[in-house]
């Protein structure tokens, strides 16, 4: 009797151990969530740039999303919702947007917003709610340093900036600089620290340093000082809707030396608005799209059957980082938050469209930028 209620408890045990394992009891980092017949899903929130003027950005960043989700799912092994939200390139609707994402407890990690305005205020809310979030096209300086769960893929102005200035310098042995940036703007301000820091640093005398805002149209007070000044090339921090203008008034004036732009400048906007104004702009960028890589060449034919034009480099850094997020998601099993973000701290050498990237101990990016240059109405490499 005593033997047989021995048997009778061990297979209750074994019962209750059972029942706890398929009701989640044991503590598993949340590898069980998430997963159907070996398939890992995630949703991701996306809060991009969709209306306004620099929608542009936002078209491109969705794009490459949407394209690298199409691709990621069709696979099987992991399968991705993205829910979208617009931020109208305004801190109140990115944090308002932001928000809305945070409290859907099924939502895993969030990317974007596109500017590092907007940037500044969602990545604290979401590094507070222990959700990661990550840039793909903020590069002002300080955005990993915001929290633990906050990364980006785009390199950062302080990496790009001094690339593009170290290959102009050697061109063109310059000894004079004149600056103009946007000085209402957390991302043309940095790029404006950047520019100073590095020209300092490289012994070039600043011969002025002029500003503006955003959606300004007339520059002509700003251009008139730079042109007296004489300078061997002019450093620009703007974003492309101003740089294009700027630079159209400024060869109709008779300026004719070399634009060094910043990450905002790196847009096939530019070329459309500024049309030949844009011949001679020098930028530093993770994306060339003439690269001879085939990775490349694939991406640029799946995006035009697509989207019906050549992707740009906000595009491609989207494209990335929805892979990147993927690998991450795989890695952590399913769609616990936690385990998510240390995942997705844990990426090294991956072989992305813009080449080999890894985070570093802060989440920001270990990889080497691309210095190109508009010539003749298009992207070439810098020589």
């Amino acid at each position: 009797m005593i033997k047989y209620g021995k048997k009778v408890w061990s297979l209750l045990a074994l019962l209750s151990l059972m029942l706890l394992a398929a009701c989640g009891g044991t503590e598993s980092g949340g590898d069980e969530e998430g997963a159907t017949n070996g398939t890992v899903s995630g949703k991701f929130g996306v809060v991009t740039y969709l209306t306004g003027a620099g929608a542009a950005y936002g078209e491109a960043i969705t794009n490459g999303f949407n394209l690298a989700a199409k691709e990621i799912n069709a696979k099987g092994d992991v399968a991705i919702e993205l829910i979208i939200e617009d931020s109208a390139g305004k801190q109140e609707q990115a944090l308002t947007s932001g928000n809305k994402l945070m409290s859907d407890d099924s939502i895993v990690a969030l990317l974007g917003p596109t500017l590092s305005t907007e940037f500044n205020v969602v990545a604290p809310e979401a590094d507070m709610n222990g959700i990661a979030i990550m840039g793909t096209s903020t590069t002002a300086k300080g955005i990993p340093q915001i929290g633990d769960y906050v990364f980006r893929n785009s390199i950062p102005e302080s990496l790009a900036i001094p690339a593009a200035m170290e290959k102009l310098l050697a061109k063109t042995n310059a000894k004079k600089v004149a600056i103009i940036y946007g000085n209402d703007d957390v991302f043309t301000k940095s790029g404006f620290d950047t520019m100073k820091e590095e020209a300092e640093k490289m012994g070039l005398e600043i011969v002025t340093i002029e500003t503006f805002q955003k959606g300004q149209s007339d520059y002509n007070a700003q251009l008139t000082n730079i042109k007296s000044k004489n300078p061997d090339f002019i450093l620009a921090s703007a974003l492309y809707n101003e740089g294009a203008v700027i630079m159209n008034q400024a060869r109709k004036m008779g300026i004719e030396v070399p634009f060094l732009g910043g990450n905002g400048f790196n847009s096939p906007e530019v070329i459309e608005i500024a049309g030949e104004a844009a011949d001679g702009l020098v930028v530093a960028t993770p994306w060339f799209g003439e690269k001879d890589d085939p990775k490349v060449k694939a991406f640029n034919e799946k995006y035009q059957k697509e989207y019906g034009k050549l992707p740009d480099q906000f595009a491609a850094q989207a494209y990335d980082a929805l892979y990147i997020y993927a690998e991450a998601l795989k890695k952590a099993g399913g769609e616990d938050r936690d385990a998510f973000r240390d995942a997705l701290a844990e990426t090294k050498d991956f072989e992305g469209i813009l080449g080999k990237f890894s985070f570093d101990e802060e989440g920001d990016v270990v990889m080497d930028p691309t210095v190109v240059e508009i010539k003749n109405g298009k992207f070439v490499v810098f020589e």
